[in-house]
């Protein structure tokens, strides 16, 4: 039976659409942040793995058709921008400070702890691209040196973590302003992030949505420039 499964070229979606669904379910009954439907597919597709004893290539020979889907779903993300254009429009300069404000937080900040936890260089610049999406952060840790498949957890660590506490923080430091909401979550946990803005409302969709394309493109350039600081 184990064999047929994870032979089954279809096993790989059939388990991650499973593990997802379930936590659409866990979040709705719920309603806990903890039960972000990734997070939950995430340890559901580990667990089924180990239980099977199947091992992560055969997993990935099905699973892999999941990512051709990543690129048509980033391109809907420019549906609510154009939505949001004339908003974008007359809040142009604070958008734009207010994204490269958060690339450079989050470049500063794993300065900060690379020193303070003396990482190496290649530690240092693996971590670099963590507030991005993936595709772009895996070429920028690459370039730079760093081990890709760690920085790829990383990002979705990041993500993850992004979703799970983004009412709580806005509630702590008192963010009310949709573009603000916005801005941060797509600059500071990129897809994962939007994800939640979308939930939040239409106007925090489309500025999460500009931010993760705009925090890719100064990541790209800035991380080179950081790279050299370690």
């Amino acid at each position: 039976m184990k064999e047929i499964l994870s032979d089954s070229l279809f096993f790989g979606v059939f388990v991650s659409v499973m593990g997802y669904q379930l936590g659409i379910i866990l979040k709705k009954k719920f309603g806990f942040a903890i039960f972000n439907p990734l997070l939950v597919s995430i340890i559901f597709v580990m667990l089924i793995l180990k239980l099977l004893h199947v091992d992560f290539d055969s997993y990935n020979e099905g699973a892999k058709y999941l990512s051709y889907l990543l690129t048509p779903a980033t391109v809907c993300l420019a549906i609510p921008l154009y939505q949001q254009l004339e908003l974008l429009k007359n809040n142009l300069k604070a958008v734009a400070i207010g994204i490269l404000s958060g690339v450079l937080a989050s470049m500063c900040s794993i300065l900060i702890f690379a020193r303070l936890f003396e990482f190496t260089h290649e530690q240092y610049v693996t971590m670099l691209p963590k507030s991005i999406t993936t595709a772009i952060g895996m070429g920028v840790s690459e370039e730079l040196g760093g081990i890709v498949t760690i920085t790829v957890a990383t990002i979705i660590i990041t993500g993850i973590l992004g979703n799970v506490i983004a009412d709580f923080v806005c509630k702590i430091f008192r963010i009310t302003h949709p573009i603000a909401k916005g801005l941060a979550l797509g600059t500071a946990a990129h897809a994962i992030g939007t994800a939640k803005a979308m939930e939040m409302g239409e106007i925090e969709g489309a500025m999460s949505s500009l931010a993760i394309a705009v925090a890719g493109l100064c990541t790209v350039l800035g991380a080179s420039v950081f790279a050299m600081f370690l």
